[in-house]
């Protein structure tokens, strides 16, 4: 296993659209287990392959403390979402040290692949709700800052581009 780069907002591969994964095989799983330990080492709760520049459409999540409820999500969808909405608040790796608030439904239920190519669907509330929508919407090219206010969003720019400057990338 190795640790992948994350990319960082405002980079515009972000902002690309994953393409389906057509099989999953030793190549994908090996992913998987460097996005696992790419996540964990930044003590992140869900990752998108998009953050470590690959472009298709897998999501790894462990919302969990002791980082023993792996989440393995390949070509995922939502099924369903509530009608009620929740504001909670979000951050991302890809945005390190940045967090606000985003509305989303309260309740989501998802489909997709499993590490070994399984059909897995679940309903998921809460912190995991929000995890897989959050990186749901990075498959799509959307950032969680894209949520919110042109202001808000252009400070944060700013911000992370004078991070980087300072970190010299």
């Amino acid at each position: 296993m190795s640790k992948l780069t994350i990319l960082r907002f405002p980079d515009p591969r972000l902002h690309t659209t994953a393409k389906p994964i057509e099989q999953v095989d030793d190549r994908i799983r090996r992913l998987i287990d460097d996005m696992f330990e790419t996540m964990y080492a930044a003590e992140g709760v869900g990752l998108a392959a998009t953050q470590v520049d690959v472009h298709e459409r897998l999501i790894v999540i462990d919302t969990s403390d002791q980082h023993n409820d792996q989440r393995v999500l390949i070509n995922p969808e939502l099924v369903s979402a509530s009608d009620e909405q929740v504001l909670g608040e979000e951050g991302c790796l890809s945005v390190p040290t940045v967090y606000d608030k985003v509305l989303r439904p309260a309740r989501v239920r998802v489909r997709a692949l499993g590490r070994d190519g399984e059909v897995v669907e679940f309903d998921a509330e809460g912190l995991l709700a929000k995890c897989v929508q959050h990186e749901m919407d990075h498959l799509m090219g959307k950032v969680f800052v894209d949520y919110l206010s042109p202001l808000k969003r252009n400070r944060i720019k700013t911000k992370m581009i004078k991070q980087a400057r300072d970190e010299g990338r």
